[in-house]
């Protein structure tokens, strides 16, 4: 965990503030302006907080999260479930109603067998054969549903699910209202390509992000991009490939075949108010491809760019 000031070059009332640490197999960042007497300690200790209250409920990865103790429930059994969780779950369900099945959360055997989850990076070839089995219908019903009168959850059909695609952004957006309940109204929070902005810089300008390149050889800055007021999150198709034969697949899943998506999309920007729905449509309209995902994207009035291999 670090925490750097650094004085503002043109509001004197005002300093800078950089708080990061480590979240979910990546790192968190928060770029706040706050006056001198901002309590950064106390900040620093609820940002904390709240990223590592989602790792521990919608984590793949751990155990004993809330996620992986629904997976492991019986099918048609009710499990009690935090509200962060739950709030989670009722948007993933309606993202999935809306895309049409692209977005779809229970593909975590999926995710599983082509070597992108927590069981580790061999691929399972005798999961990936018997899922080319499947007769998939073009829009699958929901894995689970709700009851929104108890917060529980159940599991209806045999699938685990994954979280991966909106966790990041619904915890963004938990640190954004952790900055503002501080009284501060200019910040930059993220999580990996996941961020959120209110105000402006300490300078009074934008916030100046930057779109990678599509290059899976390095990480370079693409296009910059000056945004304010506003949650971005992209998803590409050049990070956590792997090489079957001679088959590049990344690590996105399209439910609707069960297997990885391949559109010849590279990456998919997307602009919302909120971030925990930009990081899910940014998911859904990678699966979707450009011709359908612009067809969606225009349907529901998303602000998107894509970019193609």
């Amino acid at each position: 965990m670090s925490i750097k000031c650094m004085q503002a070059a043109t509001m004197t009332d005002l300093e800078r503030y950089v708080i990061n640490g480590p979240t979910m197999g990546t790192c968190y960042s928060a770029i706040v302006c706050g006056s001198t007497s901002l309590d950064i300690e106390n900040l620093e200790k609820q940002l904390e907080r709240v990223v590592s209250l989602v790792d521990g409920q919608m984590s793949t990865w751990k155990p004993h999260s809330d996620l992986m103790r629904l997976n492991r429930t019986p099918l048609e059994h009710w499990v009690p479930i935090p509200v962060q969780l739950f709030e989670v779950l009722d948007d993933a369900l309606e993202i999935q109603g809306l895309s049409n099945g692209a977005f779809d959360i229970g593909i975590g055997d999926v995710v599983n067998a082509w070597g992108f989850g927590a069981q580790g990076p061999e691929l399972d070839l005798k999961a990936i054969k018997e899922q080319g089995k499947i007769s998939v219908p073009v829009r699958r019903e929901p894995a689970f549903e709700l009851d929104a009168d108890g917060y529980r959850a159940r599991r209806l059909l045999p699938r685990q699910l994954d979280l991966s695609g909106i966790a990041k952004g619904y915890a963004v957006d938990l640190m954004a209202e952790i900055v503002e309940q501080f009284g501060i109204q200019d910040y930059l929070v993220s999580i990996d390509g996941e961020l959120r902005t209110a105000g402006c810089r300490e300078d009074g300008a934008p916030w100046c992000i930057a779109v990678e390149t599509s290059d899976p050889l390095r990480r370079a800055a693409g296009e910059y991009l000056e945004i304010c007021d506003i949650a971005v999150a992209t998803s590409g198709s050049y990070r956590h490939l792997r090489q079957i034969g001679n088959l590049i697949v990344s690590h996105t899943m399209d439910g609707r075949s069960l297997k990885p998506a391949m559109t010849g999309t590279s990456s998919v920007t997307v602009f919302c108010e909120s971030c925990m729905q930009a990081d899910a449509w940014a998911t859904a309209l990678m699966v979707l491809g450009e011709a359908e995902g612009w067809k969606v994207a225009g349907e529901l009035g998303l602000n998107v760019k894509f970019s193609k291999d």
